[in-house]
C-alpha cells in the first residue's frame, strides 16, 4: 500500500492537529508534509510532540522565496536556514524545493547548490504561474529538461506532483500519460497529488472525485509502497474529515488498480 501524506502549515497548531492525531492513530496517513511558513520558529517545539514523521516542504516564491533570482539570495538564505531548523529538530526526511518563476535554471541550480542540502528534492511546476498569485509568468522546473538538469548538477532527489505535470503538458500541447511517464523514468523520491480538470493548465488542489483525472491511472505510474503527499484543499478548520475522505477514494483506486492486475 502507498504511504499517504497529509499536508498542514506550520502555523497549523492550533487547529489539525489533534485530527492529524487520530487520523494518523487510524492508520489513514503515514506522515505529515509541513510547509514551513517564513518567521514560525517558535512552533517547532509543539511539531517535536506530534510523534508523527514529518517531511517539509520550503516556502515558494508567494512567501518570497525564489531561487530563479538572483537579487533575492539573501532572503533565500535566511528562509532556507529557518527550514533547515525545522528539518534538524523534527528529523526530517526530504525537503521539497521549487526551483522559482521566471529568470534563469541555471540560477536556481547554483543557489539550490550552494546550501549542500543532502535531503533536498525538487518537485516539478506547471509551465504558467496562476495569474495574480504568483508575481510572475512562467515556473522554472515545468519541462523536463530543467528537471533532468537541476538533477544533474545538484545532489538532490526528485518529488513528481502529478497535477504540475499534467498542467505542464497542458500548456505545451504534450500527451499527458507520455509526460508523466517520462516524468516517473527520473525515479522520484515522493509524490504530490490532487484532482483537477485534465485539460487545465493551472493546478486547481481539488479533492479527489471533484476533478477529472483518471487516479486508478494515475496510480499505475507509481510503485507501490511509495510516499504520496495528498495536496488537496481543506474545506474547514475544524476536523480533516474532506481529507479522510480524499484517502478512502485512492484506496479505492488502489484497490481497483489490483484487482485490475490480477
Amino acid at each position: 500500500m502507498y504511504k499517504f501524506g497529509l499536508k498542514l502549515l506550520s502555523t497549523n497548531t492550533d487547529y489539525y492537529f489533534d485530527e492529524a492525531k487520530r487520523l494518523y492513530a487510524d492508520g489513514i496517513f503515514s506522515y505529515v508534509e509541513l510547509f514551513v511558513v517564513p518567521d514560525t520558529l517558535q512552533t517547532i517545539d509543539k511539531w517535536k510532540t506530534l510523534n508523527i514523521p514529518i517531511n517539509l516542504h520550503c516556502p515558494h516564491f508567494m512567501h518570497g522565496f525564489n531561487l530563479a533570482k538572483r537579487e533575492k539570495e539573501k532572503s533565500n538564505c535566511v528562509i532556507y536556514n529557518q527550514v533547515k531548523r525545522f528539518a534538524d529538530e523534527l528529523n526530517s526526511e526530504y525537503i521539497v524545493f521549487h526551483a522559482g518563476v521566471d529568470e534563469n535554471i541555471e540560477e536556481t541550480v547554483r543557489q539550490l547548490g550552494s546550501f549542500n542540502e543532502p535531503r533536498a528534492v525538487i518537485e516539478n511546476k506547471p509551465y504558467r504561474a496562476v495569474p495574480n498569485k504568483m508575481n510572475g509568468t512562467f515556473c522554472r522546473g515545468a519541462i523536463i529538461p530543467e528537471i533532468r538538469y537541476i538533477l544533474s548538477e545538484v545532489e538532490c532527489g526528485f518529488c513528481l506532483d502529478v497535477g504540475h505535470a499534467i498542467c505542464s503538458a497542458n500548456s505545451q500541447k504534450l500527451d499527458k500519460w507520455k509526460y508523466i511517464e517520462e516524468f516517473n523514468e527520473l525515479k522520484p523520491n515522493m509524490y504530490h497529488l490532487t484532482d483537477s480538470f485534465d485539460n487545465s493548465e493551472f493546478d486547481q488542489h481539488w479533492h479527489i472525485g471533484d476533478g477529472t483525472l483518471c487516479m486508478k491511472r494515475i496510480l499505475s505510474f507509481i510503485k507501490d509502497g511509495s510516499k504520496i503527499t495528498v495536496e488537496t484543499k481543506k474545506d474547514n478548520e475544524r476536523d480533516l474529515l474532506d481529507f479522510e475522505k480524499d484517502i478512502i477514494l485512492l484506496r479505492g483506486s488502489f484497490n481497483a488498480l489490483q484487482m485490475h492486475k490480477k
